[in-house]
């Protein structure tokens, strides 16, 4: 039984291993599948594409206003 058991696990983990070939999307190791759907390799712009630098984002912070008596603590405006 300790035999069966470890030859099932060993089965099963070469079907695993072997669904990894597939993450490619079908198209096979070094392609990816293009936005129309056809296999075009990984790395590579298309052609008369512009790469833009993504900007970095702007948080501005909006001040906390408690009414008078009031203060701000713990997440809301609670009284002094």
């Amino acid at each position: 039984m300790k035999y069966l058991f470890a030859a099932a696990m060993l089965a099963s983990a070469a079907v695993g291993f072997s669904e990894a070939a597939s993450a490619a999307q079908g198209c096979g190791p070094g392609w990816a599948r293009g936005p129309y759907g056809h296999c075009r390799p990984m790395g590579v712009v298309a052609p008369g594409a512009v790469v833009v630098a993504p900007a970095a984002p702007v948080v501005v912070v909006r001040p906390r206003v408690c009414p008078y008596g009031f203060r701000w603590y713990a997440g809301r405006c609670r009284p002094f």
